[in-house]
């Protein structure tokens, strides 16, 4: 089993009081193995119920959503499961095949007496599923999204000593370098995850064989499974039926990628999808790609400014992987090659940008990025961090960030920010920003949390006397 971060997610999921959890996320991201593994672990009873293949068990959720019936429902398709109260988990797998089952999570939930826990892979994608006609249980469940292994947790699952972990985070919190025998040697497992990506089955046949072939056959079985899956929906009657427009407008934007990705200015173009349509159609294409998890956006700003939302160019974006393995396994034979000898110019840095992209992501970060309208300066990345944009470059090998230090040194019209360049090099930095490795992202520090409201008291409120 390969070691997550969202397993210690699902342990303080149960040790609190809590609502049905809904895990969602890309197709063959592990999220049916962790929950099955989690459940067989800290319940004396796990019951799997998969409602894509299982539709004899829909009618469960057919009549009242009174627990005990769904219970005897339920026991009565499947006759080796048991319902112990306070010890029981039941898993509804791929819970968008079975809309009554995503409703009845409400009275699940009231009855308090079984933990429930969902999966689902096109939970977000509208029109795609079987309606909900009776309704969505919202304040009655808690959603997690799962991604693809960060590199995180791809070196967790190397057998890296935990205190070197400890002494990176130590030297990028103090901003020292890092010994260069340890640096090299997270260098070249950078460009190793760079290459094999997060897909579970990929990391693990990577580790088994170091073989890159099979990684990226592998790789291109995963993207042909998902493709397999594009425009699949449920009629009225619970069928499945594929929408054949939406798929090849999916299909196309998918393929566009790497020509988008290859452009100096990496903004996506409607005119490079090569399917049938004006831009507002080919829109759905790209819009199902993101609502099943595949792809990200990072949007133009107006301005460098904080809330970077309020800036956003809505019409103005880049698009890409979540996974960057999956992104190389699209581009030439030769790319993985020159990833591993340190060239990560190939494609005029979409490689590296990617990286950046869905390392953010993967830590719940918006993204975003600015491109003044005359061309110069573009900043590669913007996130908010304490109430501030911070600015990030990233650079495939360690060049000058030119439009980083043009915008710190005109501080009047840009105004003032934290910077960061993200390049092949050790920790470093200059005049009003600092520089850290490409494995950084391996080791970003937390996303800021809300903080606390000091509470008001009301009772101390004294009216002034006269």
């Amino acid at each position: 089993m390969l070691e997550r971060e969202i397993w210690n997610e699902l342990i303080a999921w149960k040790e609190r009081p809590h609502h049905p959890l809904v895990v969602n996320g890309l197709r063959q991201i592990g999220k049916t193995y962790i929950v099955k593994k989690f459940g067989a672990e800290f319940y004396e009873s796990c019951i799997y119920l998969d409602l894509r293949a299982n539709t004899a068990v829909h009618t469960a959720f057919e009549g009242d959503f009174d627990v005990n019936q769904m219970v005897l429902a339920i026991t009565a398709v499947e006759k080796n499961v048991h319902f112990i109260p306070s010890k029981t988990v039941l898993i509804l797998d791929e819970i968008q095949d079975c809309a009554n089952a995503r409703s009845s999570l409400k009275y699940w939930d009231l009855d308090g007496r079984f933990d429930v826990i969902c999966t689902g892979s096109f939970l977000g994608v509208k029109g795609f599923r079987t309606p909900y006609t009776r309704g969505i249980p919202v304040g009655y469940e808690e959603q997690l999204t799962m991604y693809p292994l960060t590199f995180r947790e791809f070196l967790m699952n190397t057998g890296m000593d935990s205190t070197v972990f400890a002494y990176v985070q130590k030297c990028l919190a103090e901003k020292t370098m890092i010994a260069p025998t340890v640096h090299e040697s997270l260098r070249k497992l950078y460009l190793q995850y760079l290459i094999v990506g997060g897909m579970p089955e990929v990391v693990n046949t990577f580790f088994e064989t170091h073989d890159l072939n099979q990684v990226r056959n592998i790789q291109q079985q995963i993207l042909n499974s998902i493709k397999d899956d594009f425009g699949r929906y449920k009629d009225s009657s619970g069928n499945d039926k594929i929408n054949e427009v939406v798929k090849l407008r999916a299909e196309a934007c998918l393929n566009s990628l790497p020509a988008q990705l290859s452009k100096e200015y990496k903004k996506f173009q409607y005119s490079l999808v090569d399917v049938k349509g004006h831009s507002p159609e080919k829109a759905d294409g790209l819009q199902y790609l993101e609502d099943v998890g595949l792809v990200v956006r990072s949007y133009n700003t107006l301005q460098i400014s904080y809330p970077l939302e309020a800036q956003k160019i809505a019409t103005e974006f880049k698009v890409f992987f979540i996974d960057t393995g999956l992104l190389i396994s699209q581009l030439g034979d030769e790319v993985p090659a020159k990833i591993l000898s340190g060239d990560l110019g190939a494609y005029k840095g979409a490689i590296a940008e990617n990286m950046v992209a869905a390392a953010f992501a993967k830590e719940n970060r918006s993204l975003y990025y600015f491109h003044a309208p005359s061309g110069s300066p573009e900043l590669d990345f913007l996130f908010e961090e304490n109430g501030e944009a911070v600015i990030v470059e990233c650079k495939a090998t360690n060049n000058r960030a030119t439009s980083m230090k043009f915008v710190i040194a005109n501080q009047k019209k840009y105004g003032v920010h934290p910077a960061l360049k993200i390049a092949d090099a050790n920790i470093g930095g200059g005049p009003g920003f600092n520089t850290y490795p490409l494995y950084y992202l391996g080791f970003l520090p937390e996303k800021p949390k809300a903080h606390i409201i000091e509470a008001v008291d009301v009772k101390a409120i004294k009216i002034p006397e006269d």
